[in-house]
């Protein structure tokens, strides 16, 4: 999965936001299949693998339920390793009677479904990339009907689901945003990003070394909308992972130069996208 590791710089981890981490424990445990990593009263790191994070759970204080018409989170993605895996979680889901949603995006198969608090994971399979259809720089990507009698027979059988593949990856993540011109710059000419795909004048797909997308942004929240509460449900921030010291000091460059500024926070790299969505640069 080379777009997924370095040279390429691609996200890492999501820290989303919950109104009681309890509750979102043993549903991103029995449910979505994580384990936990790290846990402190108001905070736990999830892992797949039991070495690294790629989510995290925070409760704030004073916590508040997710605002709807806001900037911040649309989905994150958890990109499994192979079709069984997705055609065995499709298994899991409905024998725990859990309601989800589906689309082939002709790149990927995908499931869609909320957590407890209505933050929206994605949970994906990518197709070859020599399935994927470029005209120019711009990857074909649609919201086809999933076609599940196909996909479930590479269920392997006598073989039952067992939580989320160690290698499961976080694939990319999807944002609403208040505004696409100077998102699109940021992403850029501040981060380096491709467009790969325009979706009107709605959403942008936004990738590294020919990904269908790292990254997508959308207005479907309208024009112009303003940014969560720092104490309500949502994403808290992502990660984006870059390929070392000097990529880094060249993305603060960039940033610098369309007026983007990186501060330091407990000694990690943040930055600010225009609608206040913010990343954690890290090597």
């Amino acid at each position: 999965m080379g777009f997924h590791s370095k040279p390429t710089t691609f996200v890492g981890h999501v820290n989303i936001k919950v109104e009681n981490l309890a509750r979102s424990l043993k549903y991103y445990q029995e449910i979505i299949g994580f384990n936990i990593l790290e846990q402190t009263a108001d905070t736990a790191k999830l892992t797949t693998d039991g070495k690294t994070s790629i989510l995290s759970l925070t409760q704030p204080e004073d916590v508040v339920p997710k605002q709807g018409r806001t900037t911040g989170l649309y989905h994150f993605a958890l990109l499994l390793p192979e079709k069984k895996d997705l055609a065995n979680i499709v298994v899991h889901f409905s024998e725990k009677g859990i309601r989800f949603g589906s689309s082939d995006h002709l790149v990927s198969e995908a499931l869609y479904l909320h957590d407890p608090d209505g933050n929206e994971i994605e949970i994906y399979i990518d197709r070859d990339p020599s399935e994927w259809s470029w005209t120019d720089e711009e990857v074909a990507m649609a919201v086809d009907p999933l076609d599940f009698d196909r996909l479930l027979k590479n269920r392997v059988p006598g073989e039952t689901w067992e939580g989320l593949p160690e290698d499961t990856l976080m694939g990319h993540i999807h944002l609403h945003v208040s505004e696409l011109e100077k998102t699109e710059e940021f992403y850029v000419k501040g981060l380096g990003f491709d467009v790969v795909n325009r979706y009107g004048r709605q959403a942008l797909f936004l990738s590294k070394d020919n990904y269908h997308h790292h990254i997508g942004v959308n207005t479907w929240n309208g024009v112009g909308a303003p940014k969560p509460a720092e104490n309500s449900v949502g994403m808290e921030s992502y990660t984006l992972v870059l390929p070392n010291e000097e990529a880094i000091k060249e993305t603060i460059v960039n940033l610098k130069k369309i007026g983007v500024f990186v501060t330091e926070e407990a000694g990690r790299k943040i930055a600010y996208d225009p609608s206040g969505n913010r990343i954690e640069l890290t090597i």
